[in-house]
Protein backbone atom coordinates (compact mmCIF):
# COMPACT_ATOMS: atom_id res chain seq x y z
CA UNK A 1 0.00 0.00 0.00
CA UNK A 2 1.59 3.62 -1.23
CA UNK A 3 0.51 5.68 2.18
CA UNK A 4 2.13 8.49 0.26
CA UNK A 5 -0.84 8.61 -1.14
CA UNK A 6 -2.97 9.53 1.78
CA UNK A 7 -1.25 12.08 2.73
CA UNK A 8 -1.47 11.15 6.26
CA UNK A 9 -2.18 14.00 8.77
CA UNK A 10 0.15 14.06 11.12
CA UNK A 11 0.72 16.52 14.32
CA UNK A 12 3.44 14.87 16.52
CA UNK A 13 6.95 12.90 15.36
CA UNK A 14 8.62 11.18 17.91
CA UNK A 15 12.58 10.64 17.63
CA UNK A 16 14.67 8.16 19.40
CA UNK A 17 18.59 9.72 19.39
CA UNK A 18 21.31 7.29 18.99
CA UNK A 19 21.47 5.47 15.41
CA UNK A 20 18.56 7.46 14.59
CA UNK A 21 18.70 11.67 15.15
CA UNK A 22 22.38 10.95 15.81
CA UNK A 23 24.86 9.13 13.35
CA UNK A 24 27.12 6.57 14.99
CA UNK A 25 29.52 7.10 12.66
CA UNK A 26 30.07 11.44 13.16
CA UNK A 27 27.97 11.59 16.83
CA UNK A 28 26.77 13.99 14.86
CA UNK A 29 23.07 15.35 14.04
CA UNK A 30 23.03 15.61 10.01
CA UNK A 31 21.90 18.38 8.55
CA UNK A 32 19.23 17.20 6.67
CA UNK A 33 17.43 16.08 9.82
CA UNK A 34 18.31 19.61 11.14
CA UNK A 35 16.57 20.76 8.20
CA UNK A 36 13.79 18.54 8.79
CA UNK A 37 12.88 19.24 11.96
CA UNK A 38 13.00 22.99 10.97
CA UNK A 39 10.43 22.06 8.37
CA UNK A 40 8.23 19.77 10.73
CA UNK A 41 8.25 22.76 13.02
CA UNK A 42 7.02 25.62 10.54
CA UNK A 43 4.29 23.28 9.79
CA UNK A 44 3.06 23.27 13.50
CA UNK A 45 4.23 20.15 14.15
CA UNK A 46 5.03 18.71 17.48
CA UNK A 47 8.69 17.38 17.95
CA UNK A 48 9.73 14.93 20.57
CA UNK A 49 12.64 12.71 21.38
CA UNK A 50 12.28 9.43 22.75
CA UNK A 51 15.48 7.82 23.86
CA UNK A 52 16.70 5.68 26.80
CA UNK A 53 19.05 8.13 27.63
CA UNK A 54 18.26 10.30 30.84
CA UNK A 55 17.20 14.21 30.87
CA UNK A 56 20.91 15.32 31.62
CA UNK A 57 22.51 13.13 29.13
CA UNK A 58 21.26 15.05 25.79
CA UNK A 59 22.27 18.35 26.30
CA UNK A 60 24.24 17.75 22.71
CA UNK A 61 20.08 18.02 21.23
CA UNK A 62 18.58 20.32 23.00
CA UNK A 63 19.61 23.31 20.58
CA UNK A 64 17.06 21.56 18.44
CA UNK A 65 14.18 23.14 19.89
CA UNK A 66 12.56 19.84 20.69
CA UNK A 67 8.45 20.27 22.33
CA UNK A 68 9.10 17.44 24.72
CA UNK A 69 11.53 15.01 25.83
CA UNK A 70 10.69 11.26 26.45
CA UNK A 71 13.74 9.96 28.80
CA UNK A 72 14.64 6.86 30.64
CA UNK A 73 12.65 4.51 27.45
CA UNK A 74 9.43 6.54 28.70
CA UNK A 75 10.22 6.41 32.53
CA UNK A 76 10.07 10.56 32.42
CA UNK A 77 8.66 13.32 30.72
CA UNK A 78 9.66 16.94 30.38
CA UNK A 79 7.99 19.16 27.96
CA UNK A 80 10.70 22.03 26.90
CA UNK A 81 10.13 24.60 29.45
CA UNK A 82 10.72 21.77 32.30
CA UNK A 83 7.48 20.91 32.81
CA UNK A 84 7.62 17.03 34.34
CA UNK A 85 4.27 15.18 32.83
CA UNK A 86 5.42 11.48 34.30
CA UNK A 87 8.10 9.89 36.28
CA UNK A 88 7.72 5.94 37.66
CA UNK A 89 10.60 4.54 39.78
CA UNK A 90 11.51 0.54 39.40
CA UNK A 91 10.38 -1.40 42.02
CA UNK A 92 12.73 -0.63 45.01
CA UNK A 93 12.93 -4.55 45.63
CA UNK A 94 14.54 -5.47 42.43
CA UNK A 95 17.05 -2.81 42.72
CA UNK A 96 17.55 -4.64 46.15
CA UNK A 97 17.75 -8.03 44.29
CA UNK A 98 19.86 -6.40 42.09
CA UNK A 99 22.31 -5.66 44.37
CA UNK A 100 22.67 -8.45 46.58
CA UNK A 101 22.89 -10.64 43.51
CA UNK A 102 26.18 -8.52 42.57
CA UNK A 103 27.73 -9.58 46.14
CA UNK A 104 28.20 -12.98 45.22
CA UNK A 105 27.95 -12.71 41.10
CA UNK A 106 29.72 -10.77 38.43
CA UNK A 107 27.43 -8.59 37.10
CA UNK A 108 27.97 -5.07 36.10
CA UNK A 109 25.13 -2.32 35.97
CA UNK A 110 24.38 1.66 36.38
CA UNK A 111 21.65 2.80 38.54
CA UNK A 112 20.16 6.11 36.11
CA UNK A 113 18.41 8.48 38.18
CA UNK A 114 16.71 11.40 37.61
CA UNK A 115 19.78 13.50 37.70
CA UNK A 116 22.58 11.55 38.04
CA UNK A 117 24.24 8.53 36.61
CA UNK A 118 26.33 5.53 38.87
CA UNK A 119 28.11 2.50 38.00
CA UNK A 120 29.24 -0.57 39.85
CA UNK A 121 32.19 -1.71 37.63
CA UNK A 122 34.17 -0.14 34.67
CA UNK A 123 35.09 -2.76 31.94
CA UNK A 124 37.17 -2.03 28.56
CA UNK A 125 34.11 -2.32 27.40
CA UNK A 126 31.96 -0.48 29.50
CA UNK A 127 34.19 2.35 28.99
CA UNK A 128 34.16 2.02 25.18
CA UNK A 129 30.72 1.96 25.26
CA UNK A 130 30.42 5.51 27.50
CA UNK A 131 32.69 6.90 24.72
CA UNK A 132 30.96 5.71 21.53
CA UNK A 133 28.28 7.41 23.37
CA UNK A 134 29.99 10.73 23.89
CA UNK A 135 29.49 10.00 27.41
CA UNK A 136 31.31 10.43 30.42
CA UNK A 137 32.19 7.39 32.51
CA UNK A 138 29.25 7.75 35.33
CA UNK A 139 30.73 7.66 39.10
CA UNK A 140 31.10 4.68 40.86
CA UNK A 141 27.93 3.58 43.40
CA UNK A 142 28.11 4.09 47.05
CA UNK A 143 26.46 1.05 48.26
CA UNK A 144 25.43 2.63 51.14
CA UNK A 145 24.30 5.56 49.53
CA UNK A 146 21.64 3.96 47.37
CA UNK A 147 18.11 5.33 47.00
CA UNK A 148 15.89 2.87 46.23
CA UNK A 149 12.69 4.26 45.64
CA UNK A 150 14.35 7.02 42.83
CA UNK A 151 15.75 4.49 40.25
CA UNK A 152 14.05 5.37 37.03
CA UNK A 153 16.49 3.22 35.14
CA UNK A 154 19.24 0.61 35.26
CA UNK A 155 21.68 -0.88 32.12
CA UNK A 156 22.66 -4.54 33.10
CA UNK A 157 25.43 -5.07 31.75
CA UNK A 158 24.81 -8.91 30.15
CA UNK A 159 23.86 -10.73 26.54
CA UNK A 160 20.57 -11.39 25.08
CA UNK A 161 20.99 -15.14 26.24
CA UNK A 162 21.18 -14.43 29.78
CA UNK A 163 18.16 -11.62 30.02
CA UNK A 164 15.54 -13.46 30.43
CA UNK A 165 15.95 -15.44 33.22
CA UNK A 166 18.41 -12.66 35.05
CA UNK A 167 14.95 -10.62 34.93
CA UNK A 168 13.19 -13.66 36.12
CA UNK A 169 14.83 -14.12 38.84
CA UNK A 170 16.57 -11.12 40.45
CA UNK A 171 14.28 -8.56 38.64
CA UNK A 172 10.65 -9.63 38.24
CA UNK A 173 8.85 -6.74 38.58
CA UNK A 174 10.39 -4.68 35.73
CA UNK A 175 10.75 -4.98 32.66
CA UNK A 176 13.87 -4.90 30.03
CA UNK A 177 14.72 -3.89 26.47
CA UNK A 178 17.72 -3.69 24.47
CA UNK A 179 19.28 -1.91 21.17
CA UNK A 180 22.72 -3.37 21.85
CA UNK A 181 23.87 -6.47 22.40
CA UNK A 182 26.15 -4.98 24.99
CA UNK A 183 23.43 -4.31 27.45
CA UNK A 184 19.93 -3.95 28.33
CA UNK A 185 17.85 -1.15 29.17
CA UNK A 186 15.45 -2.07 32.83
CA UNK A 187 12.66 -0.07 33.46
CA UNK A 188 9.29 -0.29 35.68
CA UNK A 189 7.26 -3.50 35.12
CA UNK A 190 5.22 -2.24 31.77
CA UNK A 191 6.73 0.42 30.41
CA UNK A 192 8.05 1.16 27.20
CA UNK A 193 8.75 4.80 24.84
CA UNK A 194 5.18 3.80 24.02
CA UNK A 195 3.93 5.17 27.03
CA UNK A 196 6.03 8.32 26.78
CA UNK A 197 4.21 8.68 23.24
CA UNK A 198 0.60 8.28 24.93
CA UNK A 199 1.48 11.10 27.80
CA UNK A 200 2.49 13.48 24.60
CA UNK A 201 -0.75 12.93 23.36
CA UNK A 202 -2.72 13.59 26.03
CA UNK A 203 -1.05 16.93 26.59
CA UNK A 204 -1.09 17.84 23.64
CA UNK A 205 -4.53 17.06 22.87
CA UNK A 206 -3.17 14.81 19.44
CA UNK A 207 -4.96 11.61 18.53
CA UNK A 208 -2.48 8.88 18.59
CA UNK A 209 -3.85 8.49 14.75
CA UNK A 210 -1.78 11.60 13.77
CA UNK A 211 1.57 10.70 15.10
CA UNK A 212 4.84 9.25 13.61
CA UNK A 213 7.74 7.81 15.00
CA UNK A 214 11.59 7.00 14.22
CA UNK A 215 13.76 4.44 15.98
CA UNK A 216 16.66 1.69 15.22
CA UNK A 217 16.30 -0.32 18.55
CA UNK A 218 14.90 -2.63 19.92
CA UNK A 219 13.81 -0.46 22.72
CA UNK A 220 11.63 1.50 19.70
CA UNK A 221 9.50 -1.95 19.10
CA UNK A 222 6.53 -0.63 21.07
CA UNK A 223 6.81 2.99 19.63
CA UNK A 224 6.65 2.18 16.42
CA UNK A 225 3.78 -0.17 17.26
CA UNK A 226 1.64 2.50 18.78
CA UNK A 227 2.21 5.38 16.40
CA UNK A 228 0.40 5.45 12.94
CA UNK A 229 3.42 5.32 10.74
CA UNK A 230 6.29 3.66 12.67
CA UNK A 231 9.74 4.06 10.91
CA UNK A 232 12.99 1.97 11.11
CA UNK A 233 16.15 3.45 10.02
CA UNK A 234 18.27 1.71 7.72
CA UNK A 235 20.64 0.78 10.40
CA UNK A 236 18.20 -0.40 12.72
CA UNK A 237 17.81 -4.51 14.00
CA UNK A 238 15.94 -6.86 12.36
CA UNK A 239 13.09 -6.80 14.79
CA UNK A 240 12.57 -3.42 14.44
CA UNK A 241 12.53 -3.47 10.76
CA UNK A 242 9.86 -6.16 11.01
CA UNK A 243 7.45 -4.34 12.72
CA UNK A 244 8.08 -1.15 10.71
CA UNK A 245 5.67 0.52 8.42
CA UNK A 246 8.58 1.89 6.55
CA UNK A 247 11.95 1.23 6.47
CA UNK A 248 14.14 4.10 5.40
CA UNK A 249 18.01 4.61 5.21
CA UNK A 250 20.46 5.29 7.73
CA UNK A 251 21.06 8.72 9.15
CA UNK A 252 24.01 9.56 7.17
CA UNK A 253 21.90 9.16 4.22
CA UNK A 254 19.71 11.46 5.27
CA UNK A 255 17.16 9.08 6.33
CA UNK A 256 14.82 11.12 8.53
CA UNK A 257 14.54 13.18 5.70
CA UNK A 258 13.46 10.81 2.62
CA UNK A 259 11.08 9.04 5.24
CA UNK A 260 9.34 12.83 6.06
CA UNK A 261 9.59 12.99 2.43
CA UNK A 262 8.21 9.62 0.95
CA UNK A 263 4.37 10.61 3.26
CA UNK A 264 4.66 14.02 2.59
CA UNK A 265 4.72 14.90 5.71
CA UNK A 266 7.00 18.04 4.98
Amino acid sequence: MDLRKKSPIIKAVFFDIDGTLVSFKTNTVPESAKQALHKLREKGIKIIVATGRSITAIDHIKDLNFDGYICFNGGYCQTIDGKVLYRNAINEDDIKSLLNYSIANEVSFALMYENKVQINDVTPEIAAMYAHLNLAVPPLINRDDVDFNSVLQANIFLGPDKEPEFMKNIMPNSTSARWTSLFADVNAKGLSKKKGVEIFCEYFDISITETMSFGDGGNDIHMLESTKIGIAMGNANDNLKEIADYITQDADADGIWNALCHFAVI
